[in-house]
């Protein structure tokens, strides 16, 4: 019974990020990586929507990760024993590490590619 209850919150959080990320399904003709490629435009431009493209799929997956994973973490260490909180509170250091890490890499890749439009 009590794993059912330990289980249990941890279920009901997967099963709720998997109902307000419902998939959205759409076709726009262009290519796989969302810019359309046309020969007669600047290359310049469509190196750049692309990298934008892949940009903004790395910060929606990372944070969608990262919350994830400290929601599941919170909830164990909430239901753990003070052994399990003190490993629990081992493990949190590295989590925080990767995920600054994380959205520092993808803000500051955004922001030289700002700076890289504006002089192009």
């Amino acid at each position: 019974m009590k794993k059912v209850i330990k289980i249990l919150p941890i279920l009901m959080v997967v099963l709720m990020i998997m109902m307000t990320c419902a998939p959205v399904l759409a076709t726009t003709g262009k290519d796989i990586a969302g810019v359309k490629i046309d020969p007669k435009t600047n290359s310049a431009n469509q190196v750049a929507g692309i990298g934008n493209n892949i940009l903004g799929i790395i910060r929606v997956v990372g944070t969608v990760i990262a919350v994830g994973v400290l929601m599941v973490v919170g909830i164990k260490y909430m239901m753990g024993s003070a052994e399990e909180k003190a490993e629990y509170k081992k493990t949190m250091l590295p989590y925080i590490i990767g995920a600054v890490i994380l959205f520092a890499a993808v803000n500051i890749a955004d922001y030289i590619v700002g700076i890289a439009n504006s002089i192009a």
